[in-house]
């Protein structure tokens, strides 16, 4: 006798004449049907999207930086004239520079009353400050308004993601325009690294931070001190990564498989249930009319 390879079919075959349709089995395969189609064109859009995991760990994520952060700033003065304004910056490896004018703008405001800074530099990553005031002008003011508005304060790279919702202009819109105009203000910043890599492998370095802020207004034994915007900043040894990820095809097949095979299923043992109550109810009926 011929071997015969259909002996190993699990999946046999019923034929047509033997096989009955009911209203019940349509409807419950139409909805099964839909069901399969709404879980698989969900399943679809997550596979097709990317998810941002973001994790915490203890590194200096950008080493090639030299040891430096760059620091964007946009602040206004309204009253107080631009030939005054200046940024100082010092730190615990011993820099201090008064007047820094490298990479900034002073713009004119309020014809010429007011000044806007703007400016762009780089600080060392030990604990430090940098102060908007007027310590590097040639005369000093008897009365300078250090009321102002923080349009931005930034550091690293300008990163901008939809799904990532981090504070790195926390200072942006900050408004001191009704505070005391002979008090200083103190802006104590936690800077925390902030790494994001897209699918790609690309690494982005920017930093966020958290701000606390107090304002006063400074005396020593030979009068009141000069008013200044202080921003003193310290680093988290806590970096914040976060990487774009996209589903394996693997698992996408693999959860398409699982949504047909167990939809079907389970749709196959409810019309079964349906049909066999409904066979048993016609017996019953019919015992009684007999």
């Amino acid at each position: 006798m011929p071997f015969d390879v259909r002996r190993f079919d699990i999946y046999r075959k019923v034929p047509k004449d033997l096989t009955q349709p009911t209203y019940t089995g349509a409807f419950i395969s139409i909805l099964c049907c839909v069901f399969i189609l709404f879980l698989f064109l969900s399943e679809l859009t997550g596979f097709i999207a990317t998810e941002i995991v973001n994790e915490l760990y203890v590194d200096d994520p950008d080493k090639d930086s030299g040891g430096k952060i760059d620091v964007s700033l946009n602040i206004s003065l309204p009253n107080l004239h631009c030939d005054l304004v200046g940024l100082d910056i010092q730190d615990e490896m011993g820099r201090h520079e008064v007047g820094h004018i490298d990479n900034s703008m002073k713009i004119p405001l309020n014809q010429g009353e007011g000044c806007r800074f703007e400016g762009e530099f780089t600080v060392n990553k030990v604990p430090g400050n940098f102060h908007v005031s007027t310590h590097g002008a040639t005369a000093q003011p008897q009365s300078p308004d250090m009321t102002h508005t923080i349009h931005k304060l930034a550091f690293g790279e300008k990163l901008q993601v939809q799904k990532v919702q981090g504070a790195f202009n926390a200072l942006g819109g900050a408004n001191r325009l009704s505070s005391n105009p002979l008090a200083s203000h103190d802006y104590i910043l936690k800077i925390v690294p902030t790494v994001y890599e897209d699918l790609s492998g690309r690494r982005r370095f920017s930093y966020q931070y958290t701000v606390a802020n107090k304002e006063y207004v400074a005396y020593s034994h030979t009068g009141r001190i000069i008013p200044a915007i202080w921003f003193r900043y310290d680093l988290s040894p806590i970096t914040v990564k976060y990487t774009e990820r996209r589903q394996p095809l693997y698992r996408f097949i693999t959860t398409i498989c699982a949504i047909v095979g167990g939809t079907f299923t389970v749709a196959g043992i409810i019309d079964s249930c349906i049909f066999t109550a409904s066979e048993a109810w016609k017996k019953i009926q019919i015992g009684k009319m007999s």
